[in-house]
Parts: structure tokens; C-alpha cells; sequence
């Protein structure tokens, strides 16, 4: 009878052991998710568009001191280069904590590229961490820009 109570309990044991492990694999790398953006229509050099989006990190490593280094990358859709933001620390230095949390953007002067009355965009998102791990992409629906 004992080790049938045993084997279960073993069974049980490792099983927590492998999604522990599992878990902190994940870990080190950030996960965000889309969330809003203010306005799905902006006028050219008049409105700005602010982005919404949630972060979770396991080891809590989002953000810099330096204000030089830039972690989080936004790109419009319709330029070949993206644009990338300062992002102070999340959590205290050295410290290795479970954050999670909600990073708001205010992109100005967005502009027509042609010489059109409107054009559409998407701007695609992505946070690396201290450590260099890139978060997965999310981005934006469809933005509308006037005149």
C-alpha cells in the first residue's frame, strides 16, 4: 500500500518540477500584448497617436539607466526604418522580480508620406530587456491619416 501512495506522489513531484522549470525558461524573455490606441484616425502634424500596450516580465530586467540606450522599438509600417524610445527601469537594479505592467506612447507629428489626402498605417512594437531578449511583435490596427 505505501508505494502505491509513493508512486503518485512522485509522479505529482516531478510534475511541478517540470513546469517550474518550463516556466523559468520563459522567463528571461519579455511578452507583450496589444492593449489600444486613442484614435484609429489622426490628422497630419495635428493629432497624436498613443499607444497602448501590456508588458510582463518574469525577471523584471525592462528598462535602462542610460538614457541613450533605447529598448523599445515602433515602426510605421510605411517607413523602412523604425523608431526606438528610452525606457527608464521597471524595477529596481539588480533585482530580479516578476513586473508587469501597462506602457503607454505618444508618437507626434505623424505625416503623410505621399501627396495624398489620407493614407493608412500599422506601427509594429517590440521591448528588449536589459539582458538583449526581444519581446514578441504586436501591432497596431489600422490608422487612418489625413489632411
Amino acid at each position: 500500500m505505501l508505494n502505491n501512495i509513493k508512486i503518485p506522489f512522485l509522479i505529482l513531484v516531478s510534475m511541478c518540477f517540470l513546469s517550474c522549470s518550463k516556466d523559468s525558461a520563459l522567463s528571461s524573455v519579455p511578452v507583450i500584448k496589444f492593449l489600444d490606441v486613442n484614435s484609429t484616425s489622426i490628422k497630419q502634424f495635428k493629432d497624436s497617436l498613443i499607444i497602448r500596450f501590456e508588458y510582463t516580465d518574469a525577471d523584471g530586467d525592462i528598462g535602462e539607466e542610460n538614457p541613450d540606450k533605447n529598448d523599445l522599438f515602433i515602426k510605421d509600417r510605411r517607413l523602412a526604418n523604425a523608431d526606438y524610445y528610452f525606457v527608464k527601469p521597471l524595477s529596481p537594479s539588480g533585482s530580479e522580480i516578476k513586473i508587469k505592467g501597462i506602457i503607454s506612447v505618444q508618437i507626434k507629428n505623424t505625416f503623410l508620406l505621399g501627396t495624398g489626402n489620407s493614407e493608412l498605417t500599422q506601427f509594429d512594437i517590440k521591448l528588449r530587456d536589459r539582458a538583449g531578449n526581444w519581446s514578441n511583435s504586436v501591432n497596431t490596427p489600422n490608422i487612418s491619416i489625413t489632411k
